[in-house]
């Protein structure tokens, strides 16, 4: 296939996966996941309150798996989001065990908590202090949250993109497998017109047979011979 055809397909493909990631420019990719943080106050009577606002936009609250990450949400909470001093996570003490554990059911493999007395651990959440990066252990019972932390892992299901996001995909797609039939077709007819001594890609002359071509005309030679 031409080049020109096989740098279009390769750009279309890139497109694709690209529009496949995180589902628009509000959100923010590191470690292959996607986060974005919503901007609303939300009046809270269970915490349930705060993270169905991220599971209605296809993602669950927040969760902290190494210190790049933390890092990652720090800054990017005080440079780009301007979020609040204290951040709700998206975490929850299972009396059962006796353990915090997070919402997305996620493994717990890291934490930050930051110094603190003993105390009664029933209806406790963790909290993102944002000047510092450390993690605070609180009450649950907050009358409100001044916006939510998302995440959603990639690749992000399809269902929660914008029509726009849909849009783009079918017409890349489209573009995609017509520019593949054309390019199938333009080989085909270059093939064809080469065995035949003439090119449509050239007003040079030429040789009316090449390498394609040499081996039929040369058993054709030896039929006529034996004849």
């Amino acid at each position: 296939m031409p080049h020109a055809a096989l740098s279009t397909l390769l750009l279309l493909s890139l497109a694709t996966a690209a529009v496949a990631d995180c589902p628009s420019s509000a959100w923010v990719q590191f470690q292959g996941s996607c986060y974005t943080f919503l901007r609303v106050t939300v009046n809270v009577e269970s915490i349930e309150d705060v993270r169905n606002q991220c599971i209605g936009h296809g993602a669950d609250m927040i969760s902290i798996h190494n210190e790049e990450e933390n890092a990652f949400i720090l800054d990017t909470l005080q440079k780009q989001w301007k979020g609040p001093d204290d951040l709700l996570l998206g975490m929850f003490y299972d009396t059962d065990d006796a353990s915090f554990k997070w919402f997305d059911n996620s493994n717990m493999t890291f934490d930050k908590w930051a110094d603190q007395d003993g105390e009664d651990l029933v209806d406790t959440c963790g909290f993102l202090y944002t000047k510092t990066g450390e993690w605070k252990k609180g009450n649950c019972e907050i009358s409100s949250v001044e916006g939510t932390l998302c995440k959603a892992a990639i690749p992000y299901d399809k269902k929660y993109l914008s029509d726009n996001h849909i849009l783009i995909t079918t017409l890349v797609i489209a573009g995609t497998v017509t520019l593949t039939v054309l390019g199938a077709i333009i080989w085909f007819l270059y093939k064809r017109n080469a065995c035949s001594g003439f090119s449509v890609f050239s007003t040079t002359l030429q040789s009316p047979y090449n390498d394609d071509c040499a081996l039929v005309v040369a058993d054709d030679d030896y039929a006529v011979q034996l004849d």
